[in-house]
């Protein structure tokens, strides 16, 4: 069977659609259900999936996202290449709210999460390098305001980070918070698809300002406001995608006995 789409967009907070003319896939995993049937339609002649992260009416905080189910749905339609954009606080003063960040490096400070598909046997992921870098540039080479390059530190959620949290966070360097980035990117280097985090800076977080801290309302708005922003840019860059054939994030697994099912099309 032919792949359905070869190219996923999973949207986060305030983000909850992306086709215009779609076909909905009800796709059934081992791992449970994705947070919402597979849209498929088309984009600048490509074929493209499009997944709520949180579900269609954000029925999925952070901690309850069924991250497995999502990346395994994508992958068994087809999908090898992942643009990810979510909402991130800043943490430092070299990013500001309305900035477009695609970063290098995460830290994963989750702890509820199943992180692996992997449950049995020795399959160690390399992921020195998180994110896939031909997808990177491609979001950068699109639109010159884009920020390349940063460290975004994921945190279990709900609840925002105290003061001191978020101090220490940027005291470590780390640029970028969020709550769903893990284990998103890891889930997709396994299935051996390419991944990408778009993060728009909706906010400074409670270190870096003074006054109440972060607030949801204040993060939902500054999304909205950018929303059709980010679409734009993301049509843009999944129109002129090359062919992910001989790329790292999937050939890592060659001559690896993986011990989990990797779905194709």
């Amino acid at each position: 069977m032919n792949a359905i789409a070869d190219v996923a967009v999973i949207g986060g907070t305030g983000f909850y659609s992306f086709l215009d003319d779609y076909t909905e896939h009800a796709v059934r995993t081992p791992y449970g259900d994705p947070s919402a049937p597979i849209a498929v339609g088309s984009v600048g002649g490509r074929r493209v999936a499009f997944l709520p992260r949180h579900g269609p009416h954000h029925e999925f905080p952070p901690h309850t996202i069924p991250y497995r189910a999502n990346l395994w749905a994508l992958r068994s339609l087809g999908v090898r290449q992942v643009l990810a954009p979510c909402a991130v606080g800043g943490l430092r003063p070299e990013v500001a709210p309305g900035d477009l960040v695609v970063p290098d490096q995460l830290v994963d400070r989750t702890f509820r999460r199943v992180g692996s598909y992997v449950e049995t046997g020795a399959v160690h992921l390399p992921f020195a390098d998180p994110y896939c870098a031909r997808l990177s540039g491609a979001l950068s080479d699109a639109d010159p305001q884009v920020r390349q390059g940063g460290t975004m530190v994921i945190i279990e959620g709900p609840r925002f980070s105290t003061r001191a949290e978020s101090q220490h966070y940027a005291a470590a360097g780390w640029s970028l918070i969020n709550m769903t980035g893990a284990p998103e990117a890891a889930l997709a280097r396994e299935l051996g698809q390419c991944y990408v985090a778009l993060a728009l800076v909706t906010d400074m977080d409670a270190g870096v300002e003074a006054g109440g801290g972060v607030d949801q309302e204040e993060v939902f708005a500054l999304f909205r406001k950018n929303l059709d922003r980010l679409q734009g840019l993301l049509r843009t860059v999944v129109a002129d995608l090359p062919d992910p054939d001989g790329c790292t994030c999937s050939t890592w697994s060659d001559g690896v006995e993986l011990t989990f099912e990797v779905p194709g099309p």
